[in-house]
């Protein structure tokens, strides 16, 4: 007698779609119930009534419960008490998924530590679902409006593994603003592809699009085209050249023995006390190493305007605005907790983890103003004010 072949079904997660109907189905009733009883109450002194129903997600423990009907009266003062307004997860495990998944650990992991802890197992699909809810986040945030002037924006991004078709390396774009107070923020970010100014130029149109229209200096690298696609969307704006990534390629290009002498007499340019006394130190280094390393002084001299802008600027803020290491800190938390996933399952996977991250930073920077701004915010004021009134 042939033997008949069982079907491969995936019994866990059919199991929880049971569970997540039934548990819908019992908070319909509850709420129906509940608001029932609030209108009775209120009846006697008002004319107030039901008014049809909307729909929100929840994620609980079970997984994304869809299209939960949440009744609603007339008057908008009914609010059930399973939930609160803006809540859109449900006990502390949900909680520690999210903190988790934010700290880097991949939803198989997650799935191991909960079984062991618990004697419970959540597969890394159930885990992905309930660290969805950072979606609507995401999106919400991504549309916020933000404020007119920001002082500074620095530009920077990194290369991560990312799973399509294929898994291939792909740039995560990263902006951070300083605003006219001098608080920082990451204003947006953006995965995918290999970096580009054209990438770049879409990104700040994008924020222009949401409030940005005043800003006073870009600081970034030297990405071919990117100072074009900085001035075509804030022609008013000036740009300073990192002067760190300067050095570091310069000296990568030149004999070791020389690197040293060479890194100090650089140093003389760009922590000269002003740009009188810069250029003129340029110009002996121009002297000292033009015949034996011409191409590499010629680059300095070409760049010298963009790489010296940070002169322009009040003296206590100089030391944040001649580099992009204020961004780069956030470069490398997210590189960090990128690194042990090893390559990211999806686009989506990417942007929860870059997204909890900012976060984070973002929190911390809200009370704290960026080192040197407070000094020299009356003539930020002022530069704001000759060159965009």
């Amino acid at each position: 007698m042939p033997k008949r072949s069982i079907p491969n079904v995936d019994w866990a997660n059919q199991l929880e779609s049971v569970i997540r109907q039934f548990v819908k189905e019992k908070l319909e009733l509850i709420m129906r119930e509940e608001i029932k009883n609030f209108l009775e109450i209120e009846q006697a002194d008002t004319s107030n009534m039901r008014n049809g129903y909307y729909q929100r997600n929840l994620d609980t423990q079970y997984g994304r419960i869809e299209g939960l009907l949440v009744p609603r009266d007339r008057n908008g003062e009914f609010q059930t008490q399973l939930f609160a307004p803006y809540q859109r997860h449900t006990g502390w495990l949900e909680e520690a998924i999210i903190k988790m998944y934010q700290s880097g650990m991949s939803t198989r992991e997650i799935g191991k530590w909960i079984e062991r802890i618990l004697g419970k197992a959540y597969s890394p699909a159930t885990i992905s679902r309930i660290t969805d809810v950072v979606k609507e986040d995401i999106e919400k945030w991504r549309s916020r409006p933000l404020s007119k002037r920001y002082s500074v924006l620095y530009l920077d991004g990194l290369y991560v593994k990312l799973r399509r078709d294929t898994v291939e390396k792909e740039v995560i774009y990263v902006v951070l603003g300083v605003n006219e107070e001098g608080y920082r923020e990451i204003l947006d970010f953006f995965v995918g592809g290999q970096e580009s100014a054209y990438g770049w130029r879409e990104i700040l149109q994008n924020l222009y699009q949401r409030g940005v229209k005043e800003v006073l200096l870009g600081v970034f690298d030297g990405l071919p085209g990117l100072e074009e696609a900085f001035r075509a969307v804030y022609p008013k704006a000036d740009v300073q050249r990192c002067v760190v990534h300067k050095v570091r390629s310069t000296l990568n290009r030149v004999r070791k023995k020389d690197q040293f002498e060479m890194a100090e007499d650089l140093k003389l340019i760009y922590r000269s006390p002003s740009k009188e006394i810069a250029l003129e130190m340029f110009r002996q280094f121009e002297s000292k190493w033009s015949s034996k390393y011409p191409r590499e002084v010629q680059s300095w001299a070409n760049e010298l305007d963009v790489l010296l802008t940070f002169m322009d600027y009040p003296n206590s803020i100089r030391s944040v605005i001649y580099t992009t290491n204020a961004i780069e800190r956030t470069i490398k938390e997210i590189r960090k907790r990128l690194k042990p996933m090893n390559s990211l399952s999806s686009l989506e996977a990417a942007e929860k983890i870059v997204y909890l991250t900012i976060q984070d930073f973002n929190e911390k920077w809200a009370e704290r103003k960026l080192r040197g701004f407070a000094e020299a915010q009356e003539a930020l004021q002022r530069m704001f004010e000759e060159r965009y009134n």
